[in-house]
């Protein structure tokens, strides 16, 4: 009971943040669709991106409790995540002491690829959560948010290649296909459903921490020593 008492506050809490993000846009009604007419600047672009990143990986963090309590119902099922399971491409993957001295397009080029990598894996994800028997549709509907605001998020980052960086100044290369559509409803596409979250929600941390960083660099430069 505890437990659920205290997932309930915490979805309140992103359910407010996202109407607060909703809201905070009427000075530019779409800023992501990259049109001319849109003036808004480059800080609160930056500012929406993050809000947009945090909420994500907010969401993320109660999927994987609401996943975890859904295993519960199947008896136990092991939640363990294989330790050799990559939850970022390769070319994401850096220590802490590399962070300072990687560029800002490096970042974005990072972000877009985190983002594309997690596209169809989610789409897979929703998908079999509406054939497991036992899932809430709370985790069904957050899910559904996380696919959709990842792809808002990813409309974001093009616009703001396209402020930092200019037209044409990051090509990307199609992401690679990472899954097939896992549609049953036994104990292992569970286990694999799981392994998706686990993953997307560590990864979800990193395109977090990858935009403010640049969030940092392009607004307060003086003071990035913090990542």
């Amino acid at each position: 009971m505890k437990k659920t008492t205290v997932l309930q506050v915490c979805v309140a809490f992103v359910l407010c943040s996202l109407q607060a993000v909703i809201a905070s846009t009427e000075d530019c009604p779409d800023p992501y669709t990259g049109e001319t007419s849109c003036t808004i600047s480059l800080e609160k672009l930056l500012d929406r991106a993050v809000q947009h990143a945090e909420l994500i990986y907010r969401v993320s963090e109660e999927s994987k409790l609401l996943f975890e309590e859904m295993l519960n119902s199947f008896g136990g099922v092991n939640m363990h995540v294989p330790s050799g399971t990559m939850c970022a491409p390769k070319t994401v993957s850096m220590s802490k002491s590399e962070i300072q001295q990687i560029s800002d397009k490096w970042i974005l080029h990072s972000v877009l690829i985190l983002i594309q990598f997690w596209t169809d894996p989610l789409a897979d994800l929703q998908a079999s959560l509406e054939n497991f028997e036992n899932t809430s549709s709370a985790l069904l509907n957050r899910s559904k948010w996380m696919s959709t605001k990842l792809t808002s998020l990813e409309q974001g980052v093009l616009v703001l290649v396209r402020q930092i960086l200019g037209e044409g100044g990051l090509l990307l290369e199609a992401p690679e296909k990472t899954s097939d559509h896992i549609v049953s409803s036994d104990i292992e596409s569970v286990r694999r459903g799981y392994g998706v979250l686990y993953c997307f929600r560590r990864d979800a941390h990193k395109i977090e921490t990858f935009l403010k960083l640049l969030k940092c660099r392009q607004i307060d430069k003086e003071n990035c020593s913090i990542f």
